[in-house]
């Protein structure tokens, strides 16, 4: 058991005491009753009502004094108010006496009570009609209203308990004998009473209220959670009795471990996001496919403790294996291999699949006891290995491959992290090889960065255009992606990041691919954003200001869910309706910390939804709000023909805003639509 003082005690109700103080008053031979901060009766029982020559429900809602009056006893209800007057000024008890109309004398008591839950002060009125055994009902009384219900139980002022108490001999199976004294600890379990025992003595000894939880044997030999408080009670200066309660609390106990194995479970996923988002940002920075593996090394290492990492990649004629090694990793037997080579990486790459080994053993039944997986062994360091597929547009480059020195199993969620993982490393190598190539141009690598192409999704019609506005060999930051979510959705995403060359490209990069990982795990826009955001902050500089507008499409409801992070508002091309701007309020760009907006549409079908960048509206001659003006004016304009074709739409309103002007920035738009025909019968 641990013994804790910081608990706060339950909240007391004014219009309902706890069960223990009911069962307590209910042949008690005092009378009791609660009043509000509004002095009305809140609670009153049967005695105390009798002797104001009432029912309790008639009582219920009226003051004192009130009743008194009209009762015609006019000297008693102005010494009630006057004595309620008095503990809401001292807030100290009062004692008064009450004498009946057959004459009966009352000594009461008018003590200040606080609801540690709201606050209110309330005060308690007791009524003893003589000075004997009422005085300690009245005393346990006053000290259960602070320790709170459910089972009650009394000990001496030494903390030896004399008094039987059923309900915990019917919990715990104990005879009378054996409870009696400090029995009652021999039902803890061994682990928590020494602290326990600790904890009453320290209360016995200091006068101060008990509160601890800890572990109570049961009749059936399991073990429950409890609860006890306990509170002294005063004669005088000197310690008459202990009066508490305990309270079986298993079922919290159970829900609050439930509540940490979840968050542990949150936390470790966190914590795999966050490595990857790190790995994002680091891939992102390295241009070449030594500087790709070298990142990679760091993240296995950090992610899953793997000592050795290496990336094979696929020839131009896609027989034989180049093995790129991380720069504290150790070299291959073979650095070059062909596809057929029993090796895990050849294997991942042949079949598409991961492949793992535990342990040598493991590695000779997946390598159908080849020599070369005994020559690995012998001449590396090498005991266990993760190779997965790095896939691009469907086909595999290679493969990642990692390698531990000890046997190890690898765990579904680190499998789910390493397949992850893998998909970074792809975009990364194939945009580090693009960079490598001498005759890479600027529109080559921006390109490289955008989707090769729109998938394909039934019942929607997706189509993208983009035209550089670089004059001189630097890449632009304007991006868009649009990909199939799990649940049968579709997501899109177009975003500007200022500026130009390799900083606009890779931080460029590091969004569309942390974009592209939040998405799968929580698709919903505002979500996304606010992901981003946490990502912006830690990866991003100030003077890096990035848009996008982000959405997410049923193409069976039309439903369409939209976040806009400062970017300009999406056009809408509604055939005989005209196009216009969806009318939302746009919120901060990345990394401007505000809560995000999420909006919902419904597209109808025949209707196309454009993203754009501001290459489309602004340039030195025009400025954004005349841009937008003449862009919904175009869009009007637009043939029939042209309307119904979302890729002929992109290109004519491109030909269309810039025509006239000299082309001074990117420009990158993104369409979905609805078409009327063709429609999804079935997802």
């Amino acid at each position: 058991m641990s013994a804790e003082t910081s608990i706060p005690p339950p909240r007391l109700s004014r219009a309902q005491l706890p069960d223990a103080v009911k069962s307590l008053l209910t042949d008690s031979p005092i009378g009791f009753a609660l009043l509000g901060p509004d002095d009305v009766f809140g609670t009153v029982n049967q005695r105390l009502a009798v002797l104001l020559g009432r029912t309790p429900a008639e009582c219920l809602g009226r003051t004192p004094d009130d009743l008194l009056e009209e009762s015609g006893d006019r000297v008693a209800a102005a010494s009630h108010r006057a004595s309620l007057a008095g503990v809401r000024e001292s807030g100290h008890a009062i004692r008064d006496r009450h004498r009946t109309p057959s004459g009966q004398v009352w000594d009461l008591t008018w003590f200040p009570v606080t609801d540690p839950g709201t606050g209110d002060e309330h005060v308690a009125l007791i009524a003893a009609h003589d000075g004997g055994t009422t005085r300690r009902d009245e005393q346990r009384l006053r000290a259960l209203l602070q320790a709170g219900n459910q089972i009650v139980w009394a000990a001496g002022s030494g903390g030896d308990v004399h008094e039987d108490c059923p309900q915990w001999r019917a919990v715990t199976g104990q005879d009378l004998d054996r409870y009696l004294g400090r029995g009652w600890l021999d039902a803890l379990h061994p682990d928590d009473r020494p602290r326990v025992e600790r904890a009453w003595d320290d209360a016995v000894l200091d006068i101060t209220p008990f509160d601890a939880m800890f572990r109570v044997r049961t009749r059936s030999g399991a073990y429950s959670h409890y609860r006890a408080r306990a509170n002294p009670i005063m004669d005088g200066a000197e310690t008459a009795e202990w009066v508490g309660t305990l309270v079986d609390i298993t079922t919290e106990r159970e829900a609050d471990e439930l509540r940490q194995r979840l968050n542990q479970q949150l936390s470790e996923a966190a914590m795999r996001t966050a490595r990857l988002q790190k790995a994002t940002s680091d891939l992102a920075e390295a241009l070449t496919a030594d500087e790709v593996v070298n990142a990679m090394s760091e993240i296995g290492r950090s992610g899953v403790g793997a000592d050795h990492t290496c990336v094979v990649l696929l020839d131009r004629d896609r027989l034989r294996l180049r093995t790129i090694a991380a720069a504290q990793a150790h070299p291959l037997p073979r650095p070059v291999f062909p596809l057929d080579h029993p090796d895990v990486a050849a294997r991942a790459v042949a079949d598409g699949q991961p492949r793992l080994a535990a342990n040598p053993a493991e590695l000779a039944v997946l390598l159908d006891d080849a020599p070369m997986a005994a020559e690995l062994v012998r001449s590396t360091s090498e005991r266990a290995w993760v190779a997965l597929p790095m896939m691009v547009a469907g086909r595999p480059i290679g493969a990642l491959r990692f390698a531990f020195s000890t046997p190890r199993e690898v765990t579904d969620e680190e499998r789910v992290f390493l397949e992850a993982l893998a998909g970074q490393c792809a975009l990364a190598i194939g945009r580090a090889t693009l960079y490598e190539q001498e005759h890479s141009t600027a529109e080559e690598l921006q390109r490289s960065l955008l989707p090769e192409e729109l998938p394909a999704i039934r019942g929607l019609r997706l189509a993208a255009y983009y035209r550089s506005g670089s004059q001189n060999v630097q890449v632009g930051g304007d991006w868009y992606d649009a990909f199939p979510l799990p649940d049968g959705r579709v997501a899109g995403v177009l975003g500007d990041v200022m500026g130009k060359g390799i900083p606009a490209a890779a931080g460029m990069s590091r969004i569309r691919n942390a974009l592209r990982a939040l998405a799968f795990s929580m698709p919903e826009p505002a979500d996304v954003l606010t992901g981003l955001d946490r990502m912006f902050t830690a990866t991003e500089g100030m003077d890096q200001v990035t848009t996008l507008v982000y959405f997410v499409l049923d193409p069976v409801t039309g439903q369409l869910d939209l976040s806009n992070a400062g970017h300009l508002p999406p056009l809408v091309v509604a055939g005989s309706a005209g196009p216009s701007l969806l009318d939302t309020e746009p919120d901060t760009p990345l990394g401007i910390s505000s809560p995000r907006g999420h909006h919902k549409f419904f597209v109808q079908p025949g209707n196309t939804v454009a993203l754009y960048s501001d290459g489309l509206v602004e340039n030195r001659k025009r400025s954004v709000d005349s841009g937008l003006d003449e862009l919904v004016s175009v869009a009007a304009s637009a043939p029939p023909e042209v309307v119904g074709d979302p890729q002929q739409m992109l290109e004519y309103l491109v030909e269309s805003m810039l025509d006239g002007y000299e082309q001074d920035d990117d420009v990158t738009l993104l369409a979905v639509q609805l078409p009327v025909i063709d429609p999804v019968s079935e997802r």
